[in-house]
């Protein structure tokens, strides 16, 4: 009789379907943050755009967030593509990296509400670096126990492609979290630049 551990974790469906679920999950959650200021204190327009000009960060944050989410879902529907087959261990490689994807709203709440703080920028930095991190030991595991679709051309050139991509994105996020010591907007910017970028495919 086989193991449990040798039997179990090997539907990838299911691994896809709960995937596409918390990220659909944690991309609804990130816009719960911002909530429409109510106040019986505003008499005029101006007075409405300095109370909205107030949930910039908010904004920014979301905006940010929503595009990042983005990429790593496509980046993940990308590998996934590939595969056709699992183990116990890949399942949980999986499911450590939809850890790292819902924990991205409260990151991203974190550095909205401390947004003028470097510390809120490196926790935010950590969690794109650690999503980065899960999708390549995801990929590596899936080559190296040869789980990609056994009529698949050119699997060597896939992974290169995907690893490349991931590594020039690692680079830039880090790049752009080291510039929040000229100031956290400078570099929240430039991460939104980033990730208009890939969104973009430039």
């Amino acid at each position: 009789m086989k193991r449990y551990d040798h039997i179990s974790g090997q539907n990838i469906l299911r691994m896809e379907f709960l995937s596409d679920g918390v990220f659909a999950i944690a991309l609804t959650l990130l816009v719960l943050d911002i909530r429409v200021p109510v106040t019986e204190h505003i008499a005029h327009e101006k007075e409405l755009m300095i109370v909205f000009g107030k949930l910039t960060p908010k904004l920014l944050t979301y905006f940010l967030s929503f595009m990042t989410l983005g990429i790593f879902w496509t980046a993940h529907s990308s590998q996934f593509h590939f595969i056709e087959k699992s183990d116990r261990n890949f399942n949980w490689l999986n499911l450590f990296f939809l850890l790292f994807v819902s924990i991205t709203p409260f990151t991203t709440g974190f550095l909205s509400e401390y947004i003028t703080f470097k510390f809120a920028v490196a926790i935010y930095w950590l969690n794109l670096f650690l999503l980065g991190l899960m999708l390549f030991l995801i990929l590596n595991y899936a080559v190296k126990h040869d789980y990609l679709k056994d009529d698949l051309a050119g699997k060597k050139g896939i992974k290169k492609a995907m690893m490349r991509r991931g590594i020039v994105a690692q680079s830039l996020y880090a790049l752009g979290a080291l510039m929040c010591f000229v100031s956290t907007y400078l570099s929240i910017a430039m991460l939104i630049s980033i990730q208009l970028y890939f969104v973009l495919g430039l």
